[in-house]
């Protein structure tokens, strides 16, 4: 190679890095410190306790009859044994290095409720407490439903997994504690089309791929109340469906359109039977990825791409101008479900 291309080469590399570290200063001025990914550290103590079994418990129980708490030092849950749905999701505000609530008790969802069309959960609850997570499954004629969750201040930490032997989809209705909204990331409509990340050679053409990704419209939830609070529906083969209703008109002319048609304090999703319905927080809840693969067996819950995807963080307080109105619609509610 001629030493003219290795220094066109090196002065390319330089301008993606100070791209990237331009984009990772965005809006973070010494009033706003970045949200936190998952780390070790961010579950440091947690582990939960449900129905009376603490960490290290695997087996099985009775299914009470109503509503049982699933408590850890960091995250709690009510869940309803008959169908799998989940009441008053909250942070309770624990101190951690990568606290996001500001030592604040933080509701994030109000419901997160499954629609199994006249199934039932009738087995005892399988339950298995190791360390920090919890996997809480159960089972009836057609119908299966597994709970995973880990009790940390940050990071991938909750999911639910339908799994029907008809193979169709189940819709899940997600609804917003009432001081949480979601919201048109404003950090990722600033530089929408670009390709960011570790390998990449140009902001305007990439090249594309698993550490190169192009942005995309970003819908997060937020508050008032935490700076450091942003969560992300998360949703693997999953379709959102659309509330026309719902939202004003964000796309744009390069037809990326995920903030069109979704409400303020709500949202539907019509999960595969196997796929993943979940949340994410902190760094991993505004990094630049590329969406999961379609996988119903044996998945990963989180591929490992620590600090090689670029990071857009979230603004506080967020602009009145880019949360989503109106906050709920009964539009959607009952659309036919997605094939």
């Amino acid at each position: 190679m001629h030493q003219s291309q290795r220094r066109r080469r090196l002065v390319n590399r330089i301008a993606v890095l100070l791209v990237a570290l331009a984009v990772s200063m965005i809006g973070y001025g010494a009033v706003t410190p970045p949200a936190h990914a998952a780390a070790s550290k961010g579950c440091a103590g947690g582990g939960f306790s449900v129905l009376g079994k603490s960490p290290g418990f695997s087996g099985t129980v009775a299914a009470p009859a109503a509503r049982f708490r699933v408590q850890g030092k960091y995250l709690q849950f009510n869940l309803d044994p008959s169908d799998f749905a989940v009441y008053r999701m909250a942070f309770t505000g624990a101190a951690n290095p990568l606290d996001q609530t500001g030592g604040r008790f933080t509701p994030i969802y109000a419901s997160r409720v499954p629609d199994h069309r006249g199934l039932a959960l009738t087995s005892r609850i399988r339950l298995t407490l190791s360390g920090t997570d919890v996997e809480i499954s159960r089972i009836g004629p057609g119908l299966s439903m597994k709970l995973t969750a880990n009790d940390c201040a940050s990071g991938g930490i909750f999911q639910m997994e339908p799994e029907r032997a008809d193979g169709t989809r189940t819709r899940f209705v997600h609804r917003l504690a009432p001081s949480a909204f979601y919201y048109d990331n404003p950090r990722f409509r600033r530089h929408l089309g670009e390709f960011l990340g570790a390998d990449c050679t140009s902001p305007a053409t990439g090249p594309p791929g698993r550490f190169c990704v192009q942005v995309k419209p970003r819908v997060n939830i937020g508050n008032d109340v935490s700076r450091r609070f942003v969560v992300r529906d998360s949703a693997q083969v999953a379709e959102r469906v659309p509330q026309p209703e719902c939202g004003p008109d964000f796309t744009n002319n390069l037809g990326l359109d995920e903030t069109e048609d979704h409400c303020g304090g709500m949202s539907i999703w019509d999960v595969a039977s196997g796929g993943r319905m979940g949340m994410v927080t902190g760094e991993d809840a505004t990094e630049v990825a590329n969406p999961p693969t379609d996988c119903t067996h044996q998945c990963q819950a989180q591929n490992q791409n620590r600090g090689r995807l670029a990071v857009l963080g979230s603004p506080f307080r967020v602009p009145a101008a880019s949360r989503l109105t109106p906050r709920t619609s009964t539009d959607g509610l009952d659309s036919p479900l997605t094939p």
